[in-house]
């Protein structure tokens, strides 16, 4: 099958596909433990990912946002099927993701792409760019030499790349170019559901809202289902639908973003919000710090993880964990006991 007419050896669609409201991925109760190794073999096992429910339709892109070692990039490579989930299930159009590596799951990896962080990390410094990118058209499809070619040439145009650089290295490229050729290879096979692990962290201000732009009219034109992993809230604010708050490996608050940014209902969202610069004055929330350090993942707190830094806990909290609930709005929930008091 030509590369011209969108599609892949597959017969899947290429550019444009229509958009979708029905979810792609979703994780039902999904948790992830990793038990220690080496000299910490006999402690206890570090929980990332606790009983999380999570949900991405086509064409919808879920900002996951929250502090380092909440538990953020853990969930994206859960809902990849890069980790295999200890609890709960992840299932990707309808069927549970079968297990890493195997042949089933092997064949789902074209229509799933992941985008880095580090975008010269992840890309090899020793063969052409041209070549790392074509590796999934290789592995994946049976298209031709020069249909690969051909749709190289397609994805770096797309990416705002010249495919005249084909055979350059990574050496060669900025680190916005870098992060381009991150994109064009998780989106070579032209996939349904793309992971943007903290895409633009590593680079400078100016590049990373031209990366931003590139996403969102990728998200847009090919209809994909994004997860979107940040600490940066403006950014999601800017590119996604939905968000989810994690904290110590639990959501703490999710709904639609203009919802959760204009009241947010926990005090962990508040304090992350408060944090986040804003120009317009009406947007800015009273400063408020949070005590202490995360706790550790070995040995989080019981009831509500985030009652040793929160000043509304009282003792009902450390005795159940709060399931999310409805508040202020269908869409919108919250896993605080005390929500109704303190909002």
């Amino acid at each position: 099958m030509s590369v011209s007419d969108g599609r892949d050896a597959a017969g899947r669609e290429g550019l444009n596909r229509p958009h979708d409201t029905a979810p792609l991925v979703v994780a039902e109760a999904v948790e992830m433990s990793f038990a220690p190794r080496g000299i910490l073999a006999r402690g206890r096992p570090v929980r990332a990912v606790a009983g999380v429910d999570a949900s991405v339709a086509r064409g919808e892109a879920l900002g996951v946002v929250g502090e380092s070692g909440s538990g953020k990039s853990t969930l994206g490579r859960l809902m990849l099927g890069l980790l295999a989930a200890t609890g709960g299930t992840v299932r990707f159009d309808g069927t549970p993701l079968p297990r890493p590596g195997s042949a089933a799951w092997r064949g789902l990896r074209a229509r799933m792409g992941i985008v880095f962080q580090d975008p010269f990390g992840s890309l090899d410094a020793r063969r052409s760019v041209g070549a790392q990118v074509e590796d999934g058209l290789a592995i994946h499809t049976t298209l031709s030499a020069a249909e690969r070619r051909a749709r190289l040439e397609a994805m770096f145009l797309r990416v705002g790349l010249d495919p005249e650089r084909l055979g350059a290295y990574p050496h060669e490229f900025s680190g916005g170019q870098r992060q381009r050729l991150g994109i064009a290879r998780a989106l070579a096979t032209n996939p349904d559901f793309l992971v943007a692990d903290e895409p633009v962290s590593a680079l400078d201000v100016s590049i990373q809202a031209q990366v931003v732009r590139l996403l969102a009219d990728l998200r847009r034109d090919l209809g994909l289902a994004m997860l979107f992993i940040s600490h940066d809230l403006p950014v999601v604010r800017h590119l996604c639908d939905r968000v989810i708050v994690m904290y110590l490996g639990r959501v703490m608050e999710e709904g639609p973003v203009a919802d959760v940014f204009a009241r947010p209902s926990h005090p962990y969202t508040r304090a992350l919000l408060s944090a986040t610069p804003m120009l317009d004055p009406a947007r800015r929330l009273t400063r408020e710090i949070l005590p202490g350090e995360p706790p550790s993942p070995t040995a989080p707190p019981s009831g509500c993880v985030f009652r040793t830094r929160c000043r509304h806990a009282q003792p009902a909290c450390a005795e159940e964990v709060p399931p999310l609930r409805e508040f202020g709005g269908v869409a919108h929930r919250v896993a605080c006991l005390r929500a109704d008091e303190i909002n």
